[in-house]
């Protein structure tokens, strides 16, 4: 008897608690999804944990795991086994016979080289730091998706990872901020005397910076907040902060977010922004602009106004920083002011940051993934606006420029918008 998706070699699939036959589709070679342990200094995410592969393998995909891939993450093998994929000895054993690969960090041009041929790729791919690795992927005829590149639409919320581990940022530099800071957050009245509550200047209200603001409110911080978009305003006031206004003109941008500004508009505004600066006793900086480094917002000069023992606590160290005095990974010391040049601030709470980022990858997967097999709709703006290489051929017409070759005529994902206040963690 021939099979089809709808019986097995024994016959029809029935629902025995109807007596009728049952539409359950069984398809010969499920996708097979890879999930490796991340190789990149310091990241201590995983791109799909226990409670997702389940979702995923109960919705028809079969998924592999490299051994110890969430032990960083604190989801040991056996929550994985327990959840039905197939725990493997190591990254070559995982990526073999992969339909598709989900990675949050890019991999290195020798990992790629170790990938079967046509094979899909999806994380935090940003093509514009590593040609190489684009090359090799193309070179291997694979579709990569980038999810830094995702359209700014509501059909796209639930695959927003930006947003989600920028969640994490922002509350991960609330605390740094209470933790370096030799001062109460909050109020105490004592019999000693009343301690005054700290005061926290947030620059940018974009997603980490509306959690740095919400959590140093939660810690008892007295806010302020600056964001060069006059929206950001009233999101700024529901958090209970006081939105700092300047007198300058808006700027906002493609899809809410705010614009680059020019180099006289920045120093407008770092003129204006100094005396908020000085009297802060913290200062939490969040702007960041994909692929480019990231604006200057607190000059040398503004930090030697600070008090003693004021802390800056920079979201954007990994481009550069919006600090003039800040070193990436590194507290500076500088006048009694201390700098601190966080990076890859989601990977310091890697568990939420892990479960956020699978639940977006897996409903990014969903409009890969179609009756069992792998059949992106390239007319889709979401899988089109994230696609970098398609079927080997570059498509991103920004890294299609640098890589030197010609755009592919399937589709080209949106040149990068332009950021400036707006926070959106680099991945």
């Amino acid at each position: 008897m021939a099979t089809s998706p709808f019986t097995s070699a024994k016959g029809p699939l029935t629902d025995h608690r109807r007596g009728a036959v049952a539409r359950i589709a069984v398809y010969p070679h499920p996708v097979q999804l890879a999930v490796v342990r991340e190789s990149r200094p310091g990241e201590r995410r995983v791109a799909i944990v226990p409670e997702v592969a389940a979702r995923l393998i109960k919705a028809g995909t079969a998924v592999v795991v490299e051994s110890g891939a969430g032990e960083e993450a604190r989801f040991a093998d056996d929550r994985y086994r327990e959840a039905g994929a197939t725990v493997v000895g190591d990254a070559v054993q995982a990526v073999a016979g992969a339909d598709a690969l989900a990675r949050v960090q890019p991999p290195t041009a020798g990992e790629a080289t170790a990938y079967p041929s046509g094979v899909s790729v999806v994380s935090f791919l940003q093509p514009l730091a590593d040609l190489e690795l684009v090359s090799v992927l193309a070179g291997k005829g694979a579709t990569v998706y980038s999810l830094d590149f995702l359209p700014r639409i509501s059909r796209a919320q639930s695959m927003d990872a930006l947003s989600s581990q920028s969640t994490v940022a922002g509350y991960r530099a609330g605390l740094a901020a209470a933790e370096h800071l030799a001062k109460f957050f909050p109020m105490f009245m004592t019999a000693a005397g009343t301690v005054p509550p700290a005061k926290v200047l947030v620059m940018g209200a974009g997603v980490a910076g509306l959690q740095a603001i919400a959590t140093a409110r939660r810690l008892g911080a007295v806010v302020r907040a600056y964001d060069v978009r006059a929206a950001a305003k009233e999101e700024v006031q529901s958090l209970g902060a006081k939105f700092v206004e300047l007198g300058l003109e808006t700027r906002e941008g493609a899809g809410g977010y705010a614009r680059e500004q020019t180099a006289e508009e920045l120093s407008r505004q770092q003129d204006l922004l100094a005396a908020e600066v000085a009297a802060s006793d913290v200062v939490i900086t969040t702007a960041q602009i994909p692929g480019r480094p990231a604006p200057v917002l607190v000059t040398a000069a503004m930090v030697a106004e600070m008090g003693d023992g004021a802390v800056v606590v920079d979201l954007a160290a990994d481009s550069g920083g919006n600090c003039e005095l800040t070193k990436a990974g590194e507290e500076v010391a500088v006048g009694g002011v201390t700098i601190v040049g966080l990076t890859n601030p989601a990977s310091s709470m890697p568990t939420h940051a892990s479960f956020l980022y699978a639940r977006n990858v897996a409903n990014f997967l969903e409009l890969l993934v179609h009756d069992g097999a792998l059949a992106p709709d390239f007319e889709d703006e979401i899988v089109a606006g994230t696609c970098v290489v398609r079927a080997g051929t570059v498509v991103h017409g920004p890294t299609a420029e640098a890589v030197g070759v010609t755009t592919g005529s399937a589709g080209s994902a949106p040149e990068e918008s332009e950021e400036s206040e707006e926070s959106e963690e680099s991945p």
